[in-house]
Parts: structure tokens; C-alpha cells; sequence
């Protein structure tokens, strides 16, 4: 009786060993048979011709601490009037391209915004930052933007003061647009947390200060870029905007891709090749630091 017994525990020890394996296999080949047919299904929706001819309707698609802003003040604004612009452009909730002289859209929104555009007579133009750069400013403008809220005495009055605000005005505030309206209300958490926690002490200043390290007062940049919040939005961030693959895509698969890649980032290699060759007609200037 002993060695069937012993037989059937090494048995069951090695079913349990090679079980997750066997299901980790299935898991990466089910994840890069979504990646792979995304992939094929977006080089299918190339439409060849001329891409650096300018179009019936502008698409700039405003990949965030670009240098957008300026972008579209100094050069868009002088090339459209404002009759030209689409109605809230910014804001997809409410956002109608239909409008019949709309030949500007400015928006975060990512390029699957294009499903609702007339895509023949869509031409598409975006920037680029190098990465790193881009990072740093993100979180900067987090807490610059964030730390506006701290005039008031807590985060209650603080949210409640603002959605007052948003209800009255028509404006489109930074609460509304992708990616801000997650990342400014987690830093404003965070920052209000941190001063209920600091109380009436203050924190000592000095010249040899590290701004991206002062855990008393802000979220330190290293546990900015390391939370999961971080990871879905910022981490590759620009190029799952210019593919579509955002947490605000209008493509219902977006979210199964990007968490594939984000699991087994070697499949990431699909998604930059789609978004460097093209089919998107994304024109590319770069903005260095």
C-alpha cells in the first residue's frame, strides 16, 4: 500500500506543479491571438493615399505635456476660426463632429475617436516627447493642477465646491478631460491625506530639497510612477493614445490588449509596430525636453 500511495502523491504533486503551467501557456497564447488579430484588424483599416495632404477635418490628436497647447494657440487657431472648431471638442460625452462647418477637432481622446469621424476626409496630426520627459511633466502638472484644491479646509468641501462649479459652468474643465480626470483626483486624495497626516507641523524647507521626494507634503515621483493608476494610464501611455488602446477607447477590445501587453510586455512589440507603420496616418512631430 505504500508505493501506490507514495505514487499517487508524487502524481499529485506533479499535476499541481504543471497545471499553472499548462494554464500560463494557454493564457499568453490566448493574450497574443488578441494582440495579433488587433493588430491585423488595424493594418486592415489603412487607407492608402497621400497622408501628408491636409484633409476635409483635422483630427489633432493632443497627446498630453506635448506641447499641445501652444501647438494649437500659435499655429491651429491661425490656419481655423472658431465657427471651424467642433463643439467641444474636448469633451466626448458631448462631442459632435457632425456640426456642418467642423473641420478642427482638438482632443486627449485617442485615435479610435476616428470611428466616429468621416475617416476618408479625416487627416490626423499629433506630437511626440520623449518619454522620460513626458513623465516627469505629467506628474508635475498632477500636482500643480491638484494642489489648486488645497484652499479649502478638506477634500469634502473641496469635491463638493467643485462639482458645484462643473454644474453651473459650460466651460470644459481639466476634471473632464482624459487622462486628468483620473490623475488629478488621485493626487488631490493624496495630497489632502497628507496634510490631515502633517497637521499644524510644516515641513522644513531647504535649498538641498529633492521636489520629487518630499513624502511629508506630496506623492513622491517614485511612488507616482510605480502605482497601478500610474502603470494604466502613463507607462506607454502616448502609444496606446495613438492606437486607440487607451482607458478611454472607443474600441471595445482595447482594454483586453492593453492588459495582455501589460502581462507578458514582450507582445508589446505588435502595438509599436502598428503604431509605427502607419495605418494610423498619424503624422509625427517631435518636441524634445
Amino acid at each position: 500500500m505504500a508505493r501506490p500511495l507514495a505514487l499517487a502523491l508524487a502524481l499529485l504533486a506533479v499535476s499541481v506543479t504543471v497545471l499553472p503551467l499548462v494554464s500560463s501557456a494557454d493564457d499568453y497564447a490566448r493574450c497574443e491571438g488578441a494582440v495579433k488579430g488587433w493588430a491585423d484588424s488595424a493594418g486592415e483599416g489603412d487607407n492608402a493615399g497621400d497622408k501628408l495632404n491636409l484633409k476635409d477635418l483635422l483630427f489633432f490628436l493632443h497627446i498630453p505635456r506635448t506641447g499641445g497647447r501652444t501647438y494649437f494657440h500659435c499655429f491651429l487657431k491661425k490656419l481655423y476660426t472658431n465657427a471651424q472648431e467642433c463643439p467641444r471638442s474636448y469633451d466626448k460625452l458631448r462631442f459632435d463632429p457632425s456640426h456642418p462647418d467642423c473641420t478642427l477637432v482638438v482632443s486627449h481622446d485617442d485615435y479610435s475617436l476616428t470611428s466616429k469621424l468621416p475617416r476618408e476626409r479625416t487627416s490626423v496630426v499629433t506630437i511626440l516627447r520623449n518619454p522620460v520627459d513626458r513623465v516627469f511633466s505629467t506628474y508635475e502638472f498632477s500636482v500643480e493642477v491638484a494642489a489648486r484644491f488645497l484652499v479649502h479646509p478638506n477634500l469634502t468641501s473641496a469635491k463638493t465646491m467643485t462639482s458645484r462649479v462643473l454644474t453651473k459652468s459650460r466651460a470644459v474643465s481639466t476634471l473632464d478631460i482624459w487622462p486628468w480626470k483620473y490623475l488629478v483626483p488621485w493626487m488631490r486624495e493624496d495630497l489632502f491625506a497628507r496634510r490631515d497626516a502633517r497637521g499644524n507641523d510644516s515641513v522644513p524647507s531647504s535649498k538641498k530639497i529633492n521636489a520629487y521626494d518630499v513624502e511629508d507634503m506630496v506623492m513622491p515621483l517614485h511612488q507616482y510612477i510605480n502605482d497601478p493608476v500610474a502603470h494604466e494610464i502613463i507607462h506607454n501611455g502616448a502609444t496606446f493614445q495613438i492606437t486607440g488602446l487607451t482607458n478611454n477607447s472607443y474600441f471595445d477590445g482595447a482594454h483586453e490588449v492593453r492588459h495582455c501587453v501589460r502581462k507578458y510586455p514582450d507582445l508589446g512589440r505588435f502595438v509599436l509596430q502598428v503604431a509605427k507603420a502607419g495605418p494610423y496616418a498619424v503624422h509625427r512631430t517631435y518636441r524634445g525636453s
